[in-house]
């Protein structure tokens, strides 16, 4: 298998990933179809734009049996695309158990030519003690052993038998469980990493999602991204919009649901930043073909097949639209700023957001430098990538040797660089000697002979932020002063009058020069 990344942001990628039956891009959202009763046409979704669909192998195998291995699952659901098939771990969260054996899924997924397959696997869900999840890894860990050897068994077969047989190409996935017990996921991952799976998934997170505990959905896709950082991450059950953004940032690179018509079968309408009861609504926010052929009381007053089905339509429109949007915020490097704006919509994804700052390989993927300044407004962007990587360079600042034993301490300007502007002009020369820098909520301090780089000279901060934002909220701006006042040595501090930087100074820990306060037409 090759995975090809051309751009990244955050965790995510733009990447390409080849199979039997043609490539598809990264992230991309994998619509289920039901192999007996899809509502919705495939060959709508190949006219849409859907490159790889995933469908059950296990209902499959139930339903049709042999036919299925004589037909291959591609013209079974009629799609001409990238299929990957799930063995059934769905049903076995529902239902405990199938009446099948790890071996026997293998060889089936093999045998219907599917593109990408999932081990059967046991789902550990959400809630489930720790020894009794422990139990369920182990048990996933054990099919996918067996699972990998039936494929090897089957490969040598054909290689003794000198038979081209282009199922062996099947691409095999790791099936990652633990649920909220991120050293139960740790172990899955590593272990599933260790036995050579080209794509890791990431199982159980319906039940959290269902539950909006994304906050959790976030820990246990940032265990796996540690302990897995580069191979592609499929996360299970994940449709709905106002999560794409955030697991795409966190790493997933493809996802899959039914979302897409099970809210449909309850007149769920998705729109940018969730859904709504068909009902409650009067106009629609959206010019897909649905919404262009239909008043709401025209598709509210449909039979309700049909009316199923349209909405399931303008739902995929809509799912697809929104990876769209993160894919273009990807190449303009503004993934951070969408998840922010997406995370404004609801509290429990804001909550998960709060755990960003925690989260180092956010950075990994972060590029170094980037064509658009950055937009920060709120406290937690002072924890984005690129304004840890900045404090982390200037932590590491020294004054040069002939001098500086003042520093000069400015509020940031709207002028970038600093050295640009008249009032650095008139800094020196009221203070020739003098180390001048200026200075961010987001960003730290700014030594002047660095305020041209990125992201120093390519942010933008609103002026009211800048001058009513409270110390407490910034402990990084804080540590990035005390970090700077020991490296260097200075005897006396300036600082220009500012409510800020007063209530800074306030909190140093280090041994404090002496500071002295400006006003500004000093």
């Amino acid at each position: 298998m090759s995975f090809e990344v051309r751009h990244s942001d955050l965790a995510a990628r733009i990447g390409k990933i080849e199979t039997m039956h043609g490539a598809f891009e990264t992230p991309v959202f994998i619509p289920v179809i039901h192999p007996v009763k899809q509502i919705v046409d495939t060959k709508f979704l190949e006219k849409l734009g859907f490159k790889i669909v995933i469908t059950n192998a296990y209902t499959t195998l139930k339903y049709y049996g042999t036919e299925a291995c004589e037909r291959g699952i591609h013209d079974i659901i009629n799609y001409n695309g990238v299929v990957m098939t799930d063995s059934g771990g769905y049903q076995v969260l529902r239902y405990g158990s199938v009446e099948v054996n790890p071996q026997t899924m293998a060889a089936f997924q093999k045998d219907i030519s599917s593109d990408i397959a999932v081990p059967l696997d046991k789902p550990t869900g959400y809630g489930l003690s720790y020894e009794l999840a422990k139990e369920y890894v182990q048990q996933t860990l054990n099919n996918a052993r067996e699972t990998l050897d039936t494929i090897h068994e089957a490969r040598e077969e054909k290689i003794e038998s000198q038979v081209d047989d282009n199922c062996v190409d099947t691409i095999w996935v790791g099936p990652i469980q633990g649920a909220e017990h991120s050293g139960l996921v740790k172990y899955s991952a590593e272990s599933l990493d260790t036995l050579g799976f080209k794509i890791m998934a990431l199982g159980s997170p319906v039940e959290l999602m269902e539950a909006y505990e994304f906050a959790l959905l976030a820990q246990m896709i940032a265990a796996t991204k540690r302990a897995i950082p580069t191979k592609p991450i499929h996360l299970f059950g994940a449709g709905h919009p106002l999560t794409i953004s955030l697991i795409v940032a966190l790493g997933c690179d493809m996802f899959d649901s039914a979302s897409y018509v099970l809210y449909a079968k309850e007149d769920r309408y998705i729109h940018a930043n969730g859904t709504s009861k068909l009902r409650d609504l009067s106009y629609f926010p959206c010019q897909c073909p649905t919404c262009l052929s239909y008043t709401v009381k025209e598709l509210l007053d449909l039979d309700k097949e049909k009316r199923t089905a349209e909405v399931a339509n303008h739902n995929l429109y809509m799912l697809q639209a929104e990876v769209s949007i993160v894919k273009q915020t990807i190449v303009d490097g503004r993934l951070w700023e969408y998840v922010m704006q997406k995370a404004h919509a609801h509290p429990k994804v804001m909550e998960a957001l709060e755990l960003l700052k925690n989260f180092e390989f956010l950075e990994y993927g972060t590029p170094l430098f980037k064509r658009r300044a950055l937009f920060m407004f709120d406290p937690l962007d002072q924890y984005r990538p690129e304004a840890k990587r900045f404090r982390r360079m200037v932590s590491n600042f020294r004054s040069p040797k002939y001098k500086r034993k003042r520093l000069v301490l400015y509020p940031e300007l709207d002028i970038h660089p600093f050295y640009s502007s008249t009032t650095f002009v008139n800094l020196t020369k009221k203070f020739p000697d003098a180390q001048i820098c200026t200075y961010s909520p987001f960003l730290g301090i700014i030594p002047v002979e660095i305020s041209d780089i990125f992201p120093a000279a390519h942010n933008l901060i609103p002026r009211k932020t800048l001058t009513n934002s409270q110390a407490k909220d910034y402990p990084t701006f804080i540590d990035s002063l005390n970090r700077f006042l020991i490296e260097n040595s200075f005897e006396e501090v300036l600082i220009v009058e500012d409510h800020f930087i007063l209530e800074v100074i306030e909190k140093i820990t280090t041994q404090k020069p002496n500071f002295k306060v400006l006003r500004l037409q000093e």
